[in-house]
């Protein structure tokens, strides 16, 4: 048994098993930074090129733009197609009389939406902003919102968020 295990250790095998879940999650979180700030730099540029009014760079930094906002549309997806269990929740049992309607920035929630029973308290293992004073994350359906929690409104809508 111990012969078997120290040429499974000398062949590597056991370390890479163990270490590439973990390097997995990390490089995604640093990869949608760095793509963020790319982003943020692309954008800084294309501000400049306007100011200079150079029409074919202005036309580069438009591609660059569009192509740094692809990038972390592509990079959040597969990050979320990763940890596609952890966007998996129980069934949502909305209040009496409940029927779902999808649901814009501005729509008003009455009083039964609100309740405790369906807040995202973990908004960061969403990867959810933390929710600015006043308002919470609500979970509606397979949508989670931003509600103002003394108006009722709809601040942010993020529709088909959670997975049945």
């Amino acid at each position: 048994m111990r012969k078997i295990l120290t040429a499974i250790m000398a062949a590597g095998i056991a370390l890479p098993v163990v270490a590439i879940p973990t390097l997995a999650s990390a490089q995604s979180a640093a990869e949608v930074r760095s793509d963020r700030r790319d982003l943020r730099e692309e954008q800084r540029d294309l501000r400049q090129a306007q100011r200079r009014g150079d029409p074919r760079q202005i036309r580069e930094e438009r591609r660059d733009v569009r192509d740094s906002r692809r990038e972390l549309r592509e990079d959040w997806r597969d990050y979320r197609q990763a940890h596609r269990d952890t966007y998996r929740r129980p069934a949502y049992a909305g209040p009496r009389g409940y029927r779902y309607q999808p649901v814009a920035v501005g729509h008003r929630f009455d009083r039964p939406y609100l309740s405790e029973r369906y807040w995202v308290r973990d908004y960061g293992t969403y990867r959810l902003p933390p929710p600015r004073a006043g308002h919470r994350w609500v979970r509606y359906g397979n949508d989670v919102v931003m509600v103002n929690m003394r108006t009722g409104r709809v601040v942010t809508a993020h529709n088909g968020f959670f997975w049945r």
